[in-house]
């Protein structure tokens, strides 16, 4: 997906003694769309992808970890639009876990997701898509305390067995400090204590892979950013993290493995080192026509 949801959300909750940061960050997680070619059509069909993900991050004097489930559902339609492929998406429930070690522990639902993406084919192997969707506001300990609209463009090289792709994510809030609590706190001692604070952001997740047979092979990678500071004081946070994915498609299913790394942090008090699992499954063709084939999506 897209989709979805972060744990920098969780973390700022889990730190909120640290009044020199608020860690709140971006709302689809940084991440989450790698190994996807979400910038080219994908054939006729409906898809089921769900991503689960595990990581911690070194902050200090407790490391934090948080855990990630994204199921999402992605409707390829036989529909165009100005040339491009109407591809809705939705995901109805995302469950985050997120600890301190030997310290807290907290779970829940992150906020509900929806969004209709135009794909189209370039030719020559080389699609671009622009999506754009929404996040729901969510009354829970490990969700935003506001919506956010959510536009992505991406754009991919699908020859030869290769999967290149860029694809840039950016979140807007439509309320950048609530009045209840949630997770992602400003900090106590600042103007607004214990109101959300829900900066807007941008990702970028990268995926440079190549098909070898059935095997899927090669480096990944994402960059993230806030863009707006929501509450005095705040500290805009960015980071780049790299990696290493590997697939096996089946006949009916895709499943990917990845592992990403930080190499720069700002303002995240720490290094996160994160697996990732994800596999996708078509569900069939709901208006009809041949089922649609085994491919990596994440809307």
């Amino acid at each position: 997906m897209n989709r979805k949801l972060t744990r920098w959300a969780i973390a700022g909750a889990l730190s909120i003694g640290a009044a020199a940061s608020a860690l709140a960050g971006s709302v689809t997680e940084p991440g989450e769309t790698i190994g996807a070619a979400t910038g080219a059509p994908a054939p006729p069909g409906l898809y089921f992808a769900n991503t689960v993900n595990w990581g911690c991050r070194s902050t200090s004097p407790e490391s934090t970890c948080v855990g990630v489930d994204i199921p999402v559902f992605v409707w390829s339609t036989p529909w165009k639009i100005f040339g491009a492929r109407l591809q809705p998406s939705f995901s109805p429930i995302i469950p985050i876990e997120a600890s301190v070690e030997d310290t807290a522990y907290f779970t829940g639902l992150f906020n509900a997701y929806g969004g209709i993406q135009l794909a189209w084919d370039l030719g020559n192997n080389f699609g671009v898509s622009y999506l754009l969707g929404v996040y729901i506001d969510m009354d829970s300990p490990v969700a935003f305390s506001s919506g956010s609209l959510n536009q992505r463009v991406a754009l991919s090289y699908t020859g030869d067995g290769w999967n290149l792709t860029a694809n840039a994510i950016l979140g807007t809030q439509f309320n950048r400090v609530t009045g209840h609590p949630q997770v992602s706190p400003c900090p106590v001692s600042l103007a607004y204590p214990h109101n959300g604070c829900n900066p807007d952001f941008l990702n970028v997740d990268l995926t440079a892979t190549k098909k070898f047979g059935k095997w899927e092979l090669g480096p990944v990678g994402f960059y993230s950013t806030d863009l707006s500071a929501p509450a005095p004081g705040y500290q805009k946070q960015s980071q780049f993290a790299v990696g290493g994915l590997i697939g096996y498609w089946f006949d009916r299913a895709v499943v990917q493995a990845y592992v990403t790394s930080d190499v720069y942090q700002k303002n995240y008090r720490g290094y996160e080192t994160r697996g990732w699992f994800r596999i996708v499954i078509p569900l069939g063709n709901p208006t009809g026509g041949l089922p649609p084939p085994a491919i990596p999506l994440a809307q």
